[in-house]
């Protein structure tokens, strides 16, 4: 055997050795940390997937219940305005007063207004045609009970409270 041979034998050896070596102390520990991050990644992605449709779903929800409800949206955003209120349905009454008793509690996102309103009126089908006026108006408003109706002479006095309900962010 020559030295050249021998020498080439030892280098091959010591490369084996290097190439096993690597292999033992780097390549098999950093393939098993990889195979686990790769089904960990694969869990995230279906996670992500799965809260992407759950996403889609809600916002397309949110799309339809705006799209139906705008007008109602856009009612709780509009201030209420005590003198076009009473301009709107001084028709339907003699008399119409509106007077403001307190800005009650927050409710969350809205104020809540508690409106007094007492009118004359000439039947009650003129009161009826009144609450329908203020269920259609630009407000969000709930007319609480009781109603008090009283005769006065050919008139009939009505008095009741009326809640009008603003979203606090348009009022600030």
């Amino acid at each position: 055997m020559n030295r050249q041979t021998l020498t080439m034998v030892i280098l091959s050896s010591l490369l084996l050795l290097g190439v096993i070596a690597f292999s033992f102390l780097l390549l098999i520990p950093k393939g098993k940390e990889y195979r686990s991050l790769r089904l960990e990644s694969k869990k995230e992605f279906l996670a992500l997937e799965l809260a992407q449709r759950r996403y889609d779903q809600t916002h397309e929800k949110l799309k339809d219940l705006t799209s139906r409800n705008h007008h109602t949206i856009k009612a709780f955003n509009t201030p209420f305005d005590a003198e076009r209120f009473t301009r709107e349905n001084k028709q339907e009454f003699q008399d119409l007063y509106l007077t403001e008793i307190t800005a009650q509690d927050t409710n969350g996102t809205f104020k809540i207004y508690e409106v007094n309103a007492t009118s004359k009126i000439t039947s009650p089908q003129s009161f009826y045609h009144f609450l329908e006026k203020v269920n259609k108006s630009s407000w969000v408003i709930g007319v609480n009970f009781p109603i008090h109706f009283e005769r006065d002479d050919d008139k009939i006095r009505s008095s009741f409270t009326m809640k009008v309900h603003n979203s606090s962010l348009k009022e600030k």
